[in-house]
């Protein structure tokens, strides 16, 4: 069995998740629309040019969590899910995930957006095993801090080295997908690294090292298809 592994916003997803939900927050009245929006495009383009400071983000990003009644949040959360995610779903994305299943791999979600926002995504996506940052609890109510180490970046390698630990696997044979530049350190480290609908920088670096180039957004299948070549 090999893995799978999965990164979610624009790969998975036509569109980010965590810069959704602050959006959705805004609409619904839990923070103030105009500034947070504008915090909230601020860090996604630090995210998008290499400059985001993560644990800076994650203060903003985790704050309404804990200013808010959780069931308040969770019923806000199934409308977000509803309403933004479901549109965006990939069905190629969902279609390569099955694929990958059904060849006895295992899938994973591996993302730097919070647990809180992406469960619910992972189960609409069908896959149980999640890989996501994580809010800090205190007694069932979220603190507005981040618990252990943020899944971003060299993170994603960390939290996957401890997964794998934990369950007695490796990477041999692995399988990445991801759009982003930063998740550059987890495709350096996997068998079979694809770039999907990259940005330029991991472009360019997917051109340079030789790995597959693919798109989710041209249909339901993948092209070109990065199974075939291992068939």
């Amino acid at each position: 069995m090999g893995l799978a592994l999965f990164d979610l916003d624009n790969t998975l997803l036509a569109g980010d998740s965590d810069y959704l939900w602050g959006r959705f927050l805004g609409e619904a009245g839990l923070v103030d629309a105009e500034a947070y929006e504008r915090e909230n495009l601020r860090y996604y383009e630090a995210y998008r040019n290499g400059t985001l400071d993560i644990f800076a983000f994650l203060g903003f990003a985790l704050r309404p969590l804990a200013e808010h009644d959780r069931g308040r949040l969770e019923a806000l959360r199934a409308r977000f899910v509803e309403e933004r995610i479901r549109p965006i779903v990939l069905e190629a994305g969902r279609r390569l995930v099955e694929r990958h299943r059904a060849r006895g791999d295992h899938p994973v979600i591996i993302t730097a957006t919070n647990r809180f926002v992406t469960e619910p995504i992972a189960a609409l996506l069908g896959v149980d095993d999640l890989l996501a940052t994580e809010p800090e609890e205190r007694d069932g109510r979220f603190t507005g801090r981040v618990a252990g180490v943020p899944c971003f970046r060299e993170g994603k390698v960390e939290r996957l080295r401890r997964w794998l630990e934990g369950r007695g696997l490796d990477l041999a044979g692995s399988w990445f997908y991801t759009d982003s530049h930063n998740d550059l350190p987890l495709l350096g480290r996997v068998a079979h690294p694809v770039a999907v609908d990259p940005d330029p920088v991991l472009r360019a670096e997917a051109r340079r090292r030789g790995w597959p180039v693919i798109t989710l957004r041209a249909g339901a299948e993948p092209r070109p298809d990065p199974l075939a070549a291992s068939a």
